[in-house]
């Protein structure tokens, strides 16, 4: 009986000795689970760690896929865009020339017919010699081996000089000088040297739409009411042809040609019009980009370095002019903070001065009205003070 209970207490105590011994594994593979994530947290937040992340940040890294999509989309389907603007462009000129000029031969007066065919054909050229050197201009491209250019840094993608202004293209895999944007419709990017053509073609071809917007609005009226006026008849035709047998169906009211040239006159008002309030709409943006004097990316830039230097303190929300004292209540001197301001801005006058390269007076006719080849101020290098700015502006603040 003894022997009996010994051996009882002898299983009992190897069994909670057992217990105990597997609890403990236990405590200590979970300790060990616990210690291993807390170390791979601390290593993944000490390799990305950085002061400069945001939400910007984080919301580009995951829109990362949709840009590499766009950048191969865009750079297959370029010379689509291209022959996509000429074939438009062409058909709204020939539709012009074989519908309407005859018309307006015949019923407008001698003093408009002249304006129509001044202002027409100035237009045309204009907007065809501007399209063409947009995209043939290269935008121009920082040289590939070293230089003794001050300040330039080093593009992260080409391994290369990356001088002031310069940016990298994920489209054209190059950096461009100056560098506005990619326009899939000029295949090609918008810079240095191709700038200016590129807001010309813009300005002039909404100018072209907006005429002939303006120019046909009776012309489209008069069609639309026709076309309605076509598809009443038709119907009404068709309702007695089925009344009637096949040799005494009726001709059909309106001719080919008819219906041709009032589906044609309204596919141009259309056109025009919905092209006029889009490349409008960029037009303007453009404008009051060169106002300020700087690119699409350098908007971006200032506005993103003008918000941080303002959470520092270190710049005004104003934007005014100088730096200064203040006054407070108990007349104790307060410290004005100074102004961003961007370095490349000359003011609004020189500005457009510097992009249109107008040096003299004459040249708001032979550069700006008429079709002209000539460069623009500097090489996108170096940004020295071109000679048409009349006086400069030291920046307090900026980048």
């Amino acid at each position: 009986m003894r022997s009996r209970q010994r051996m009882f207490a002898a299983v009992m105590r190897l069994l909670l000795k057992c217990l105990r011994l597997g609890r403990r594994r236990r405590f200590r593979l979970l300790r060990q689970v616990e210690q291993l994530w807390h170390y791979g947290h601390l290593c993944l937040r000490s390799l990305l760690y950085n002061s400069f992340t945001n939400g910007d940040v984080v919301l580009d890294s995951l829109f990362e896929p949709v840009y590499w999509l766009v950048d191969h989309v865009t750079r297959w389907f370029g010379v689509v865009f291209v022959a996509l603007v000429i074939g438009l462009t062409s058909s709204i000129v020939a539709i012009v020339y074989i519908c309407l000029l005859p018309l307006i031969l015949q019923t407008y007066t001698p003093a408009w017919i002249c304006w129509h065919l001044a202002y027409g054909h100035w237009n045309l050229i204009m907007i065809v010699f501007h399209y063409y050197m947009a995209i043939t201009t290269s935008p121009g491209h920082p040289p590939q081996a070293k230089n003794d250019l001050t300040g330039v840094s080093i593009c992260r993608k080409c391994i290369a000089p990356k001088p002031a202004r310069t940016h990298h293209c994920s489209i054209c895999n190059r950096c461009v000088l100056k560098m506005d944007h990619h326009c899939p419709w000029l295949n090609n990017c918008v810079g240095h040297y191709n700038h200016r053509y590129f807001f010309s073609f813009c300005l002039f071809m909404t100018m072209g739409c907006i005429y002939c917007s303006i120019s046909g609005w009776d012309m489209f009226r008069d069609a639309y009411a026709a076309i309605e006026r076509m598809k009443l008849l038709e119907k009404e035709r068709l309702q007695v042809a089925a009344n009637q047998t096949y040799y005494q169906t009726p001709p059909p009211t309106f001719t080919f040609r008819q219906r041709a040239f009032h589906k044609s006159v309204v596919y141009l008002w259309v056109l025009c019009s919905s092209v006029a309030l889009a490349l409008g709409a960029l037009t303007l943006w453009h404008a009051a980009l060169i106002t300020r004097g700087e690119t699409s990316i350098e908007r971006h830039i200032n506005r993103k370095e003008r918000q941080r230097l303002q959470k520092k303190g270190k710049v005004s929300i104003a934007r005014g002019t100088g730096a200064g004292w203040g006054r407070a209540r108990h007349d104790v001197p307060l410290p004005v903070l100074q102004v961003f301001r961007n370095p490349y801005s000359y003011g609004s006058w020189d500005n457009w001065k510097v992009f249109l390269g107008v040096d003299v007076p004459r040249h708001w006719l032979t550069r700006v009205l008429l079709p002209s080849p000539h460069l623009p101020h500097g090489t996108g290098l170096s940004w020295d003070l071109p000679p048409c700015v009349t006086e400069q502006r030291a920046p307090l603040l900026a980048i």
